[in-house]
């Protein structure tokens, strides 16, 4: 039996919804039918029935200040979904249970969305005294170990682009200042770790690593949370602190990540 090139099946309407979506991709958030139809030399008439179609399944949305398209909540679905069966998760699971026990404490793995942090799994500690799980939060990535370590590798420029004005306080301990932020980021980086020293919940402390892949890029963190009174600043550096490196470097392993 001769197989056909699979070229011949490709139907042209869905070709171009494809193209379309792809356009909002790296850091253009918004694009409107005139800009989608030049890029693609598509007619505007077919750009703006195939913006339509995706939008009624809610894989665009529209921005009814200016009109112009961006990516809607089913493109994130999918994304979690891909993320789950393949990459992050899958191979996150054995790690995150090894540094549960070894830590004692509640391991989280988690993405960064916007200039927010989404925990998507974790493992909880056997101990009796334990946090809120976060899985499914979205939360602040300024005041959260996990958030620091998702953009400890960016540039200066690409942290201020994060963040229009001062930062939000959650506690007396929350950095407000995104030059302090950005400095304390740059330490992050070269010790392999972060700390959110009750710095969005009072008794609450954080500790977490970036994950990097096959690409060099941080596609997640790998963290632990606990009560302050067990997360001394001594078992932080001593203990803790190296525990979650090895483990930010184990799992970058696993996702095909080489020094």
């Amino acid at each position: 039996m001769v197989r056909r090139d699979k070229s011949n099946y490709i139907i042209q309407s869905v070709a171009h919804a494809l193209d379309v979506l792809e356009e909002f991709r790296d850091e253009t958030e918004e694009l409107g039918v005139t800009e989608l139809s030049k890029k693609l030399k598509l007619h505007k008439n077919n750009v703006f029935r195939i913006l339509a179609t995706l939008q009624s399944r809610n894989y665009i949305e529209q921005n009814r200040a200016n009109d112009n398209y961006r990516l809607g909540i089913k493109c994130l679905e999918l994304g979690q979904t891909f993320i789950h069966q393949r990459g992050l998760l899958k191979q996150a699971r054995p790690i995150l249970q090894e540094l549960a026990e070894t830590s004692g404490e509640t391991s989280y793995i988690s993405i960064l969305r916007g200039n927010e942090v989404v925990y998507l799994d974790a493992v909880e500690t056997s101990s009796t005294v334990r946090v809120i799980s976060r899985v499914g939060l979205h939360m602040p990535l300024h005041a959260t170990a996990a958030g620091k370590a998702l953009v400890s590798y960016d540039s200066d420029d690409e942290l201020r682009k994060l963040f229009s004005s001062d930062l939000q306080r959650f506690t007396k301990a929350t950095r407000t200042d995104v030059d302090d932020f950005i400095k304390e980021v740059a330490v992050v980086r070269e010790r392999g770790y972060a700390v959110d020293l009750e710095e969005f919940e009072e008794g609450l402390r954080c500790i977490g690593a970036p994950v990097r892949d096959y690409t060099r890029k941080v596609v997640g963190a790998i963290s632990v949370s606990g009560p302050a009174h067990r997360l001394s600043d001594e078992r932080i550096a001593t203990v803790i602190g190296p525990e979650i490196d090895r483990a930010g470097k184990a799992l970058s392993a696993r996702l095909g990540f080489r020094e």
